[in-house]
């Protein structure tokens, strides 16, 4: 029972219900600890609700409307094929609205208890939640921070009108006839690739040589060549420089190689990065949290902040930003809470994006290993020697291995083409393990199926192989 303004004394006080918090709450309470989590918006955070699922959910419904309307090479013919943009915005808000009902039963089966509202730190072991009908006040024994980001909103291109971030571009109910996207990063590739399957004209703004920079060049061409092909057109090098909209479109001013020009369409989608939620009202200065002067929070390898009873995961520290990563980092924080030796190794780390074809990569690339004065073997098995890849008439891309030449152990994978961010967790497991190449060549893989080429390329790299 509270009395006036008293604190309530809890374990565990989680700061955002995200892929990282919400996971990091629930392995606290599997470890006794009693947790209270606590966000502004819904459980399941930016991935689950305007992110990774939405975004999902709309890819799919691109494939599923492409796939429909050419099905010339498997003998079918189809005629008036249509589709309804705002079925599949129902389709989609379906799907997150089951993905959180998912999460919120989850809480209640670990007896956690939900603050919807925000969090604004007292001192080094305090905070007070409120929204409008309440303000408890908690004093905790331990925390971990995981406000994750949000979309960095640059000043010649304002959020408003028909200048969108990836989240209201989730959320139209039209299919725009045209779309310019500034940054060719892994979102501005996927939206853009997206809505160029429904039939919108996409112009990719990119101010690096190529898009998708985080990855190999040597599977990002594929990618770029597949979007070309959908009416895609990618500007390299380009600098955009401002925006003028009306009620009906929006004009974008540019240069490449110091000539201007300009392009105009129904919409303007600003993905140039995101931004760590660390401003604001949230008072770490009070808390005494150390951070960087970009706004990331500085942790240890356990996640743990320069004040020892604070932990910081996911889009708000240093490393990639990925759902995925947060999760992983939630678990370390909420073990090492409860006196586990877990620390966080990004060894095995997966990057995965769903364009078309899907890319993925883990561990390093050829070269990165060669960078880091490693003596390295590789080699890549194409999709085209494939039954499975070419019974489906997805023959393009392929699995390249990067192995240490010294004792065959495998050190990164990189893969483009059909099922890439699934196949990419077995070569996951064989670096976290430490696993060989003939380790993996020597395990039988089922046939047909696509991950017959991770064997393949093992063998290939080995230098025996079948197929090839």
């Amino acid at each position: 029972m509270v009395v006036g303004d008293a604190s309530i004394d809890i374990d565990t006080l989680v700061v955002g219900a995200g892929p990282g918090g919400y996971v990091a709450a629930i392995r606290a309470a599997q470890l006794g600890q009693k947790v209270v989590i606590a966000d502004k918006s819904e459980l399941g955070g930016v991935c689950l609700n305007r992110g990774c699922i939405p975004s999902k959910a709309l890819i799919s419904a691109a494939h599923a409307y492409e796939t429909a309307k050419h099905p010339d090479a498997f003998g079918i013919t189809t005629e008036g094929v249509k589709v309804d943009f705002k079925k599949t915005q129902e389709f989609k808000n379906g799907v997150v609205s089951q993905m959180t009902r998912g999460v919120g039963g989850l809480m209640k089966k670990n007896k956690i208890e939900v603050f919807n509202g925000e969090v604004m730190f007292i001192n080094e072991s305090e905070a007070r939640l409120f929204n409008d009908h309440e303000s408890p006040r908690y004093r905790f024994k331990h925390c971990i921070l995981a406000t994750g980001s949000r979309p960095i909103e640059l000043k010649p291109f304002p959020f408003t009108g028909r200048i969108l971030s990836s989240t209201e571009a989730l959320q139209l109910d039209e299919i725009p006839g045209s779309l310019i996207v500034i940054g060719g990063g892994y979102i501005g590739a996927e939206l853009g690739q997206m809505f160029s399957k429904f039939g919108t004209k996409v112009t990719i703004i990119e101010g690096m040589d190529s898009i998708l920079a985080g990855f190999d060049k040597e599977i990002t061409r594929l990618v770029a060549k597949n979007m070309e092909k959908t009416g895609v057109e990618i500007v390299t090098n380009a600098k955009a420089e401002s925006a003028e909209q009306t009620d009906k479109n929006v004009t974008v001013k540019y240069s490449v190689n110091g000539e201007n020009k300009e392009v105009t369409a129904d919409y303007l989608l600003v993905t140039v990065g995101r931004r760590p939620n660390t401003d604001g009202e949230l008072g770490l200065d009070l808390a005494g949290v150390e951070l960087t002067d970009r706004g990331m929070v500085v942790v240890d390898h356990q996640g743990r902040t320069s004040n020892p009873k604070i932990f910081a995961i996911g889009d708000i520290v240093p490393g990639l930003a990925l759902a995925h990563k947060a999760s992983y980092e939630g678990k370390v924080a909420a073990e090492a809470i409860a006196g586990l030796p877990s620390v966080v190794d990004y060894k095995g780390m997966p990057a995965v994006c769903f364009t078309d074809p899907e890319i993925s990569s883990v561990g390093y690339t050829e070269k990165e290993a060669k960078e880091k004065g490693i003596n390295v073997k590789s080699g890549k098995f194409p999709f085209a020697g494939n039954g499975r890849a070419v019974s489906l008439n997805h023959s393009e891309g392929f699995i390249k291995l990067v192995a240490n030449a010294d004792n065959n152990v495998v050190i990164g994978a990189q893969i483009v083409g059909l099922e890439a961010s699934n196949l990419i967790a077995e070569l996951g497991l064989a670096i976290e393990m430490g696993a060989t190449l003939e380790d993996i060549s020597l395990t039988v893989h089922a046939h047909p199926t696509l991950g017959e080429i991770v064997m393949e390329t093992a063998e290939l790299v080995e230098g025996h192989p079948i197929h090839m």
